[in-house]
């Protein structure tokens, strides 16, 4: 794309229809982005680790009365929850789109001599069963006793793919298995939609290794209830231009718990965050725990 192509924009893009993601698996921008999941200077990408620290205590010694289980991490990022639950005694199958996420993940995993099954594969199509390797459990089959999908992620699936994701995941589970989901409050994302244009100059950055502009727009579908980002990247030197976008889809109360109750969860519960109890820094996310 050349500048003469962003005037030329559709003026407001519909859900999806510019993109599913920005780039995570493209490997420069996954390694860009890595740096963004490590930093300790903001929350952006991965929490800041004495935030990680709080959760992972909360989903161990609260979510899961302290008992070892069998954990599958959807949108599992560098592993900052798995390898952490990992020492704690559970066992963890991670998921991830990015590949150098993953690669850190495993890495780190390595190093600290945790036992951890990480895949660099797509949520969406990937298979959620407990690694062949891995022997019956008595207590749990052959499935996991929780599967997390947390900060957000879920929103960021049409609705059709989020209906798969959560068949799979209550499939991954054995009878009275946990499912916990870390989703975006209806109105934070009808907000963020209407935040309109704005734009930033970087010498390197999370879009481009190279000195660029980054425009960006932001939408709200009051139809369909969708939060639309759109990004302009443009090259410092040679002005060309690349377009990245993301949808996030918001849903009420009421359409969470029916959703969920859709796909056969039951003794579904709403929690103000991931520690049970309010957190004024991220009131724009809560918690939901539900059975198979």
């Amino acid at each position: 794309m050349k500048l003469l192509d962003v005037l030329d924009r559709t003026r407001t893009p519909a859900p999806w229809a510019e993109g599913e993601k920005i780039p995570w698996n493209d490997p420069a921008f996954s390694e860009r982005m890595l740096k963004e999941h490590l930093t300790q200077e903001h929350d952006m990408a991965s929490r800041r680790f004495e935030k990680i620290d709080a959760h992972v205590s909360w989903i161990h010694n609260e979510l899961l009365s302290g008992n070892p289980t069998r954990i599958l991490d959807l949108g599992c990022g560098p592993g900052l929850y798995s390898n952490r639950l990992t020492r704690l005694g559970h066992e963890c199958v991670g998921i991830d789109f990015s590949p150098a996420s993953i690669a850190y993940a495993i890495e780190s995993a390595k190093k600290d001599n945790l036992a951890h099954t990480f895949r660099h594969e797509d949520v969406r199509t990937a298979e959620y069963g407990v690694p062949s390797e891995w022997p019956i459990r008595r207590n749990n089959g052959a499935g996991f006793g929780l599967a997390m999908f947390i900060y957000g992620e879920f929103n960021t699936f049409r609705p059709a793919d989020v209906t798969k994701i959560l068949g799979k995941m209550f499939d991954a589970l054995p009878d009275g298995g946990l499912l916990l989901l870390e989703v975006s409050t209806f109105e934070s994302l009808e907000e963020m939609g209407k935040g309109g244009s704005r734009w930033y100059a970087e010498h390197s950055g999370l879009f481009s290794a190279q000195p660029h502009l980054c425009l960006t727009e932001d939408f709200w579908d009051a139809d369909d209830n969708v939060f639309t980002t759109r990004f302009f990247v443009v090259d410092a030197a040679s002005g060309d231009v690349t377009q990245h976008g993301i949808s996030t889809k918001a849903y009420t109360d009421e359409q969470y718990r029916d959703l969920l109750a859709e796909c056969g969860f039951t003794g579904i519960e709403f929690l103000p965050s991931l520690t049970g109890s309010e957190d004024e820094s991220q009131k724009h996310m809560f918690a939901i725990v539900a059975r198979r």
